[in-house]
């Protein structure tokens, strides 16, 4: 019997492997297969139905066609309803949003579900971040739009169960399925344009220096700051993912990462202390009123945490980024802007916007339709460029014609300096 347990045990691992393959498997066949798929049928009912039109006014019919990329200033104007209508009866655009819902929801839940999967080893999962040096504040009341959803599907979201950051970080491996290995992750591109700020030369993938960032941006930024940031502010650190390799490309600094999910930052800390970085301090707090003192940090950045608030704590965010800046000092946010994407058309805001319905992002369509640059403009922040960011290499080429998030960089300069 006693060999029977083992075995028992092993094959519930295997069992668990083949699901949770199944649905990555599953996952980049929607990426590569089907998104292209729902994108070629939207434009040919597009053209059927401007056809008809073009046979007796082809300047009318031209102008119905570009009528998602009209400018109005600086940013286009989408008519994302007309695309529901266009898909409205589509099989193929009613099965791609069912799977993209449940594929996500079978991820977390489930018999095989990562949620249930992490209880198994709750004992052993919980020992190991005993000692985590995290620093909590049990009397931190979180937002009631913190945890009023179960963000990303994950149940209880990421701060109720002890082992949310745990299950947070294995569901995180399998959000994007193109992504490259760590030469080409996205939190390091990040890093790299954010050190171009600073006067840092980067080097691209090929091991050649050039114009441009691993990113893909230029990296005319302005007037480069000298050296080195000497003290960063990472918000919304998560489980430390995005925090990290801004430890490894400033090891000099001192990094303050604050994040509102303890288990998160439990993790976070644990990873640091396997790591061995002394750098980096990761400590419960709101983005929004962080408690730092006044023109504390040369730098603050953030990664995919902007669309997860409600726009007036988005402007929250912001001023209290300008308040803990030192003049001259820099902000930069990772985040998801559809209409600063190559291309950008109704279609690709249609397909967000209901990717935020799906994946229980109530805040993601709010963010894209906020006017950021007269924003930071009201905060008295200069030097702002809001940019696509390429999360790898070939991500913005025209010929890419697979599902992607739309990926942006936010950055801007606090006066002074």
């Amino acid at each position: 019997m006693s060999s029977a347990a083992p075995a028992s045990e092993a094959a519930k691992d295997r069992a668990f492997a083949a699901a949770q393959d199944f649905l990555l498997g599953t996952k980049t066949f929607w990426t590569t297969r089907m998104f292209p798929a729902l994108r070629s049928e939207y434009e040919a009912r597009i053209a059927a139905r401007i056809a008809p039109i073009a046979t007796v006014a082809p300047a009318i019919a031209a102008g119905a066609l570009d009528a998602g990329n009209r400018a109005n200033g600086s940013r286009p104007v989408h008519a994302v309803e007309s695309v529901a209508a266009v898909l409205n009866d589509s099989t193929l655009y009613q099965t791609f949003a069912w799977l993209e819902r449940h594929l996500q929801r079978m991820k977390y839940s489930g018999r095989y579900g990562l949620v249930n999967w992490q209880a198994r080893d709750r004992a052993m999962l919980e020992a190991s971040l005993v000692g985590a040096p995290a620093v909590l504040d049990p009397s931190l009341e979180l937002p009631r739009y913190y945890v009023s959803v179960d963000i990303h599907q994950h149940p209880g979201g990421v701060s109720g169960d002890p082992l949310a950051g745990a299950v947070y970080e294995r569901g995180a491996r399998s959000t994007t399925p193109l992504a490259g290995q760590r030469h080409a992750d996205l939190h390091e591109r990040f890093t790299q344009q954010v050190a171009a700020l600073f006067g840092r030369v980067e080097v691209g993938d090929a091991g050649d220096a050039s114009a441009k960032t691993a990113s893909g941006l230029s990296t005319d930024l302005g007037t480069p700051q000298p050296g080195t940031p000497q003290a960063l502010l990472d918000m919304g650190c998560g489980f430390g993912k995005s925090t990290l390799p801004f430890a490894r490309a400033f090891g000099a600094a001192r990094i303050e990462a604050i994040d509102l999910s303890a288990p998160c930052l439990r993790l976070a800390a644990k990873t640091q202390r396997d790591a061995q970085f002394t750098n980096v301090r990761y400590a419960q707090a709101n983005a929004a009123a962080t408690q730092f003192g006044v023109a504390e940090f040369d730098l603050v950045t953030s990664t995919m945490l902007l669309h997860e608030l409600p726009p007036p704590i988005v402007k929250d965010v912001f001023r209290e980024a300008a308040r803990v800046l030192k003049a001259g000092g820099w902000m930069a946010h990772l985040d998801f802007l559809p209409q600063v994407q190559p291309g950008a058309d109704a279609f690709s805001r249609f397909i967000h916007y209901g990717h935020a319905r799906r994946n229980n992002e109530p805040f993601m369509e709010p963010l894209a339709n906020m006017d950021l640059d007269a924003l930071l403009a009201e905060l008295g922040f200069t030097d702002v460029a809001i940019e696509a960011f390429e999360e790898a290499p070939g991500a913005l080429d025209p010929a890419n014609r697979n599902w992607r998030f739309p990926w942006a960089v936010i950055r801007a300069r606090k006066a002074g300096g």
